[in-house]
């Protein structure tokens, strides 16, 4: 059953694996999961995400973190200071999300040299299509 806060009926959606599919499309990105786990350590400004977070444009960065916000992953905190002072957060969903992929980054990070010798290999064979 789907429904709103007030108890009306809103559209209905996909249960189980279809549902899954869009979470994960949602939370499952690199970006996404960059900035969670830059998020994990506290709060942090604009600026500093866009620092700490390799490779990622300042639209890319703005467009990522509405959709964390508007999924509920993290929340924006404005305060009206001049200049003002916008901050992000993760929620405790948002924190669930950040312990549940801690081990993937981990990993990609442990493996990244062994992925790379084994591009180098692939790439070289003779019978290997352009990437």
């Amino acid at each position: 059953m789907s429904g709103t806060a007030g108890g009306e009926s809103g559209p209905a959606r996909p249960e189980g694996p279809c549902q899954a599919r869009e979470v994960l499309g949602i939370v499952g990105d690199k970006w996404s999961l960059l900035i969670v786990r830059n998020l994990s350590q506290g709060p942090r400004r604009f600026t500093e995400l866009k620092r700490a977070v390799d490779g990622i444009s300042q639209r890319m960065l703005t467009v990522t973190l509405r959709g964390l916000e508007r999924d509920g992953i993290l929340t924006r905190t404005v305060r009206n200071i001049m200049p003002p002072h916008v901050s992000y957060e993760l929620t405790p969903m948002g924190r669930t999300l950040r312990e549940a992929t801690a081990p993937l980054l981990e990993w990609s990070i442990t493996h990244l040299s062994h992925i790379d010798v084994a591009r180098a290999v692939y790439d070289a064979r003779p019978d290997t299509p352009p990437a």
